[in-house]
C-alpha cells in the first residue's frame, strides 16, 4: 500500500479536500482583527468588552453545536461511497431538520441564556448591557448559522471542499465589510456589529443552498417531500452520534478554559503570553483541520463502498501530507518562533514570558497531528461513542497531569495541555486498532 504514495492521483485527491479548507480558515482571524479594530476605534473600552463577551457567548454556543456539520459529513460521505442517493438526500434532510428545531429552541431560550451568564459574570455594568445588546441581535442568526453547518458538511460528505470554502470566505468577508457599513458608515456600535454578522450568514445561507441545489439537480435526488414521505429514518442514529460528539466538545471546551482561567491566576503577564502561544496553537488546528475535514471525507466515502484498500489509502495520504505539514510547522515554530512572538506583541515581559515557555509549542504539532487526524477518520466513520470516550480519557489526563506538576507553574498547564492531545491521539489509535483487528470498523450500523 505504501506505493500509493507515488500515485498523483493520490496526492491530488488530499490536497483538492484539504486545502480550501486550510485557505477558507485564513479568513477566520481576520475577521477577529477587523472586528476589534472597528469597534476597538470607537470612544469607550465598554463597546470592545461587549462585543468580545456577547461574541464569546454565541460563538462557543455555535460551537458546541457543531456536531450538526460532523455527523452531516459521515452519514453523508458513507452514503456517497455507498452510491445511494436516496440516504444521500435523507441526510441533508434530517440535518437540516434538527437544525431548524435547535435554531428555534435558541431563539426561544435566549433570554433565560443570556441571564444567566451575565448573572455569573464580574464585567462592569456598561460591558454587560453592550454584550446582552450584542448577543440579542445575533441570536437570530442562529438558523442561517446551524443550517450552514450542515450545508458544510453535506458539501464535504459529497468530496466537495471547494464550495465550502467560498462559504467561509464569503461569509467572513460579507461580515467584514457590513462591519465597516454599519458601524463605522451608520455609527450603529454594537449594534451594528451584530446585525454585520446575522446578515452575513444568511447571505451565506442563501450561496450554501444554491450550492446544495445544484448538486441535488445534477445527482437527481428524490425530492424532499418525497424524504419526508418515506419518514425520516435514521434519526435515531443521528442523535446518538450528536449527543456523542456533543459531549466530546463539552470535554474539549472545559480543558480549554481550565488553562486560559488558571494561567490568570499566575498573573498577569503570564495570562497574556499564554495567549499569545494559543494563537500558535490555533495556526496549528487551522492548518491540520483541513486534513482532518479530508480524511472525513475520505474514510466516510470508503467505509460506504466497503472498501478496506480504498480506505488503507485514504489514511496513508493523509498521514503523508498531515506530517509533511507538521514538520514545516515545528521547523517554523523552533527557527523563527521568538519572531512571531514579536510580532504579536510589543511588550518586553509579555515577550520574554512567551519565550519561556516556546519549547512546549515547538513539540505540539507533531503530537498533536494525530489527533486531527484520528478524530478525521472517527467522525468519517461516524463512531461518536469512540470520540466521546477517547476525549474523556484526555480530560482526565489533562487534569491528572497539571494536578501532579502543579508546583512547576504554567510549565504544569503546557505540559498538561501536550498530555492532552498526546492522549486523544493515543486513545484513538487504540480504539482504531482494536476494531481494524476485529474487523468490525467497517460496520456502520454501530
Amino acid at each position: 500500500m505504501w506505493q500509493s504514495l507515488t500515485q498523483r492521483e493520490l496526492h491530488w485527491r488530499v490536497l483538492s479536500l484539504a486545502l480550501p479548507m486550510v485557505i477558507s480558515n485564513i479568513t477566520v482571524p481576520l475577521l477577529g482583527l477587523v472586528d476589534a479594530a472597528v469597534i476597538g476605534h470607537l470612544d469607550h473600552a465598554w463597546y470592545l468588552g461587549g462585543v468580545a463577551v456577547g461574541s464569546t457567548m454565541i460563538n462557543v454556543t455555535f460551537w458546541l453545536l457543531g456536531f450538526l456539520r460532523m455527523a452531516t459529513t459521515g452519514f453523508t460521505a458513507q452514503a456517497y461511497g455507498a452510491s445511494d442517493n436516496r440516504e444521500l438526500a435523507a441526510t441533508f434532510v434530517r440535518g437540516a431538520s434538527l437544525a431548524g428545531l435547535l435554531a428555534v429552541l435558541l431563539i426561544a431560550l435566549h433570554v433565560p441564556i443570556l441571564e444567566g451568564v451575565m448573572h455569573f459574570s464580574d464585567a462592569s455594568a456598561e460591558v454587560k448591557h453592550y454584550a446582552s445588546q450584542y448577543f440579542s441581535i445575533r441570536i437570530f442568526s442562529a438558523p442561517a448559522t446551524l443550517m450552514n453547518l450542515v450545508i458544510m458538511g453535506w458539501l464535504l460528505g459529497a468530496q466537495n471542499a471547494r464550495q465550502p470554502m467560498w462559504l467561509l470566505i464569503m461569509v467572513n468577508s460579507a461580515n467584514i465589510v457590513l462591519d465597516l457599513l454599519f458601524v463605522v458608515g451608520l455609527d450603529m456600535k454594537v449594534e451594528g456589529a451584530a446585525a454585520a454578522s446575522v446578515a452575513a450568514d444568511y447571505l451565506c445561507l442563501m450561496l450554501g443552498l444554491y450550492f446544495v441545489k445544484g448538486i441535488w439537480q445534477s445527482r437527481q435526488l428524490p425530492t424532499v417531500r418525497s424524504v419526508f414521505e418515506r419518514g425520516l429514518t435514521g434519526m435515531s442514529r443521528l442523535l446518538k452520534l450528536n449527543r456523542d460528539i456533543f459531549l466530546r466538545s463539552l470535554s474539549l471546551q472545559l480543558a480549554f478554559t481550565f488553562m486560559t482561567f488558571q494561567g490568570a491566576t499566575l498573573g498577569d503577564d503570564i495570562v497574556a503570553a499564554n495567549a499569545v502561544l494559543m494563537s500558535f496553537l490555533m495556526l496549528i488546528s487551522f492548518a491540520m483541520d483541513g486534513f482532518a475535514y479530508a480524511m472525513e471525507a475520505m474514510v466516510g466515502r470508503a467505509i460506504g463502498a466497503q472498501s478496506k484498500s480504498a480506505l488503507l489509502v485514504s489514511l496513508i495520504g493523509s498521514t503523508f501530507w498531515s506530517l509533511v505539514i507538521c514538520l514545516a510547522i515545528t521547523l517554523a515554530f523552533g527557527v523563527a518562533g521568538r519572531h512571531i512572538i514579536a510580532l504579536i506583541s510589543d511588550i518586553e515581559a509579555v515577550r520574554d514570558q512567551a519565550a519561556r515557555y516556546l519549547p512546549w509549542l515547538v513539540a505540539m504539532p507533531l503530537v498533536s497531528m494525530w489527533c486531527f487526524l484520528l478524530d478525521g477518520i472517527f467522525i468519517g466513520a461516524t463512531r461518536g461513542k469512540d470520540m466521546r470516550n477517547g476525549m474523556f480519557v484526555a480530560t482526565a489526563g489533562f487534569f491528572a497531569a497539571w494536578w501532579l506538576a502543579q508546583d512547576w507553574g504554567n510549565h504544569a498547564l503546557w505540559l498538561a495541555m501536550l498530555t492532552f492531545m498526546a492522549l486523544r491521539g493515543l486513545s484513538l489509535a487504540v480504539c482504531f486498532v482494536y476494531h481494524w483487528r476485529r474487523d468490525s470498523f467497517f460496520d456502520v450500523t454501530h
